[in-house]
């Protein structure tokens, strides 16, 4: 079927649903003083408005990241993925996952409209090394697991310190686990542009080996063939031993959400199992409105998503609230209220569990990996520290105790959003650890292939 512009924004759409898409025009150029205006802007809002922009970097470092990178503006005009590109390197110095400027999908859409190509081979982290996950080249001989040393001469390391950073993360290994989830084929024609062909270095079977093969094309070649490694969805199914529930992810429509977890709860109580699994791997995370609900059925007593919740208000925040936010809410009054620059906490009550007869009494473990995000991570800590179940997996990539409550703004130039933490949460438990939920059961999860390791690996304990 022909791929039309509507077509190929449509899939774009639904492949990248994790990432919040702006209608910006990918075609305007930006003056250069408009660029200058805008990233001085950057640099006063984010100290302004995050609630600590340095808590894992310097003051010191980030003035020498803003001056690095307003020194690298020396065209006369930049075009909107060059201002992305650009900005990305001065906001990604916080190293703070949610304070960020998103993948350039606008960019990519009308990339992908102008018949744009892609490098063919995915990638996955395993023990910091570059593996590959899938293969959509021509050169069907590269399995996966086979590791990437170099691209078109340039060794891997230096192509990822090129990539590096354009993500915003606290570590490295939380980094990674993002370029895994935009990709790697997306994040390197971000930053390396089109190429027609790649000469690529191997390392397989202990064999170092060279390919040669041409770029796919970016919507036939490598779109409509891949899955996105965010791919929570509601499900509940049964094994011998155990109920398992997947909720999806912990946002949406709240009260088609509840009757789906409603429903869930019916149909796993009436089946007897002794265990229930609940799944939170690749799961972008939400809210906690939803993860309480979830939690409700298998808690014993009252409880809390977190232990704290602190926020910052500042000139800045306020000043977006009186412009585009309704100033008689409850919540933007209270952040109103307060002095510019002031930290207070924010309140709220224990949720209660369900009724005896709706909750599950057995033994719950929960599932988690490196791409278990943002509240997804928190819920799992809510889990492990309230002691309402096992958590089995992987090291999340999101710290539990963590710099969010998010909100976004529009640079007055050049119209790119800009995504900033204005609060700070700590997990139940009170740690605030730069780590992320450690589980009980440690059982690696290994991207490259379609075994269930964590699973499988349960399922046989149980």
């Amino acid at each position: 079927m022909p791929d039309t512009p509507l077509r190929v924004a449509a899939l774009c759409l639904l492949l990248l649903s994790s990432l919040s898409l702006f209608a910006q025009p990918t075609d305007k150029f930006f003056a250069k003083q408009e660029v200058l205006a805008d990233l001085s802007y950057l640099y006063e809002s984010l100290q302004d408005a995050h609630y600590n922009a340095f808590a894992y970097t310097s003051e010191e470092e980030f003035l020498a990241a803003y001056q690095r990178v307003r020194a690298s503006v020396v065209q006369d005009s930049m075009s909107h993925l060059e201002v992305i590109n650009t900005f990305q390197q001065l906001i990604a110095t916080i190293k703070n996952g949610h304070t960020e400027i998103d993948f350039p999908i606008a960019s990519y859409m009308n990339y992908a409209t102008s018949g744009g190509t892609l490098f063919p081979l995915e990638i996955a982290f395993e023990e910091g090394r570059p593996l590959v996950r899938k293969n959509f080249s021509a050169a069907k001989e590269i399995a996966s697991g086979a590791e990437v040393l170099s691209i078109n001469g340039m060794p891997i390391q230096e192509v990822l310190n090129r990539i590096y950073p354009h993500i915003s993360a606290e570590r490295l290994y939380f980094k990674q686990a993002k370029l895994e989830l935009i990709s790697f084929p997306r994040y390197y024609w971000q930053v390396f542009g089109q190429q027609d062909s790649f000469s690529v270095q191997i390392r397989q079977g202990g064999i170092i080996h060279t390919y040669t093969f041409p770029a796919v094309n970016l919507v036939t070649g490598y779109e409509y063939k891949r899955d996105e490694v965010l791919n929570a969805k509601m499900e509940v199914k049964f094994f011998e031993s155990a109920a398992y529930l997947n909720p999806g992810n912990l946002s949406g429509d709240e009260p088609a959400f509840q009757a789906f977890i409603d429903s869930a709860f019916a149909v796993i109580l009436e089946s007897g199992k002794p265990n229930l699994i609940i799944d939170l791997r690749n799961n972008r995370g939400g809210d906690d409105t939803f993860s309480d609900y979830v939690v409700s059925f298998i808690a014993d007593k009252p409880f809390k998503w977190i232990s704290s919740l602190s926020i910052r208000s500042s000139k800045f925040l306020k000043a977006h609230i009186r412009a585009n936010r309704d100033t008689t809410n409850e919540y933007n009054r209270l952040l109103l209220s307060k002095a510019d620059g002031a930290v207070f906490p924010y309140e709220f009550e224990p949720y209660s569990p369900q009724p005896e007869q709706n909750r599950f009494q057995g033994k719950v473990y929960v599932l988690v990996n490196r791409q278990s995000h943002s509240q997804s991570a928190v819920m799992a800590a809510q889990v492990q520290d309230y002691g309402f179940g096992t958590i089995v997996g992987e090291e999340t990539g999101d710290y539990p105790s963590l710099y969010a409550s998010q909100f976004q703004y529009t640079l007055p130039k050049t119209g790119v959003v800009v995504k900033v933490s204005k609060g700070y949460m700590v997990r139940v438990n009170g740690s605030k650890k730069p780590e992320g939920v450690i589980p009980d059961l440690m059982v690696k999860d290994y991207l490259l292939d379609e075994q269930d390791e964590i699973l499988d690996d349960l399922l046989k304990k149980l």
